[in-house]
């Protein structure tokens, strides 16, 4: 986001703050007198997991929808505009949505904003060297974590709207259930490849809490962010590390393009070894809204499916 941009959509942010009291007194009581509560979210993650938590509740307005890349997102003035007129903003933090980080902590002074990454104790985040002392945001792929990020937004439901406390705590305890569920499914999936070719390569480093809950070595072009630029060393690197170890398939990501993968693929073959794509994964964001892969369970399940089916294949 250029820095014009960014003055423009700080000026507007700041112009919603200084509405009148009758909107914000409306905001600020909405879901407390039986109305639903207005709840902007960020990613598809955290939009599924409110609407798990919330229930009939709440109305949820997601701004990243599928194949759309958080870290290079740039914030609307609709979007600005959506955010302001909601009751509660949910986003992940960490750094994941880049510059918007400025946007919520102006739109904090008049609406209830959470950050589920947050709330996660920070002694079980991970700080990679290559993300320079940050936290990797990434925390969606660990599902035993991801949990944590759930009970984070039954806390904000239930303390925004305490007369329905009770509503949000049975959601929560229900969607954690299936949570528990999906965690040992990912674990038993993960144990059917053998140890020595139990390694992800992808578009950019996203999977590292993924690779620590499940086993993987996790390789990936990019590192944290899709905004950070792919050389030439990087791919002839792990083109090197790929052949290496051979490394039988490669996943893309909806979220990002092809072409790195497919450069790593051609860097591969020029070394005079073989490696398939085995699929797409999704990443940064779910699948399209009313399919499996649109809900958190549905995406979690279609990744580590894919990826085993291709391992397997390959190494049988």
């Amino acid at each position: 986001m250029n820095m014009m941009k960014t003055m423009m959509i700080l000026m507007l942010v700041a112009a919603f703050a200084s509405c009148g009291r009758q909107g914000e007194a409306q905001s600020q009581t909405a879901g407390k007198d039986g109305k639903v509560i207005r709840v902007v979210t960020t990613t598809g993650m955290i939009g599924d997991a409110v609407k798990n938590v919330g229930g009939d509740r709440v109305e949820v307005t997601t701004l990243m929808g599928p194949g759309i890349d958080p870290h290079l997102y740039k914030a609307s003035e609709g979007d600005v505009t959506r955010m302001a007129s909601a009751n509660m903003i949910f986003y992940n933090g960490l750094h994941l949505e880049g510059k918007m980080g400025e946007i919520f902590e102006k739109m904090s002074s008049r609406v209830k904003t959470v950050a589920v990454a947050s709330e996660i104790d920070p002694a079980l985040l991970q700080t990679p060297e290559a993300y320079e002392g940050n936290f990797d945001p990434h925390i969606w792929f660990d599902v035993s974590l991801w949990m944590q990020a759930v009970a984070a937004v039954k806390d904000a439901l239930v303390e925004y709207d305490e007369a329905h406390a009770e509503i949000y705590r049975q959601n929560a305890a229900a969607y954690l259930n299936e949570l528990v569920t999906l965690h040992q499914y990912v674990q038993d999936q993960a144990e059917r490849i053998n140890a020595e070719t139990r390694v992800l390569v992808t578009a950019h480093d996203a999977f590292n809490y993924f690779g620590t809950a499940y086993g993987f070595q996790v390789r990936g072009l990019q590192g944290i962010s899709t905004a950070a630029e792919t050389g030439t060393a990087d791919v002839q690197d792990l083109a090197d590390f790929i052949v290496e170890r051979r490394i039988p398939a490669m996943f893309v990501e909806t979220s990002v393009s092809p072409r790195y993968i497919e450069a790593l693929q051609a860097a591969v073959k020029s070394k005079g070894f073989e490696v398939e794509i085995g699929g797409k994964l999704f990443s940064d964001a779910m699948g399209d809204p009313g399919t499996p892969e649109g809900t958190y369970v549905g995406m979690v399940r279609h990744n580590i499916d894919t990826i085993v089916k291709a391992l397997l294949k390959v190494a049988s």
